[in-house]
């Protein structure tokens, strides 16, 4: 008997606007898992991309536009496992991005977006459930890379 599992990496960032101590949440639309749900930004990887931070800037790109700058620490993630309804997994490596400027410019996988003060995220919803722990852990990892050390700049 043959059981075969697919994997697909989608990495998540976990934006943080540091001047409003907020993270950025945007809903999704059409998916097939979390419709009208509030969730971070971020998509799989694709056999194209170069590296996992080529992918990462790819999807930035993608969903909220190359106006809206961030920074992240690339080299530390915060990685859950994920069933999907389909009976596929999905591994979500989860980065620390630094929210630095410019104009968030959602494309059609959602319909809004917000920015949630993280004093909010335990009583928000709807809301994907893993987000609360993914924002205490970039929380801590920002503190730990403060003043622009150990971030790329996207």
């Amino acid at each position: 008997m043959s059981d075969t599992t697919h994997f697909q990496y989608c990495q998540k960032l976990v934006v943080i606007d540091p001047v409003t101590d907020s993270v950025l949440l945007a809903r999704r639309k059409g998916e097939a898992d979390y419709d009208s749900v509030y969730s971070l930004i971020g998509g799989k990887m694709e056999t194209t991309d170069g590296s996992i931070l080529d992918a990462i800037r790819r999807e930035k790109e993608e969903e909220i536009g190359k106006a809206a700058i961030i920074a992240i620490a690339e080299a530390l993630s915060y990685n859950v496992l994920f069933k999907k309804k389909d009976g596929n997994s999905m591994i979500l490596p989860h980065f620390y991005a630094e929210y630095q400027g410019g104009e968030i410019e959602l494309n059609d996988e959602y319909s809004d977006y917000l920015w949630l003060p993280k004093d909010q995220l335990e009583s928000f919803s709807p809301m994907i459930e893993t987000i609360p722990e993914a924002v205490r852990w970039a929380t801590e990892i920002g503190e730990l890379v403060k003043k622009g050390e150990g971030l790329t700049r996207l």
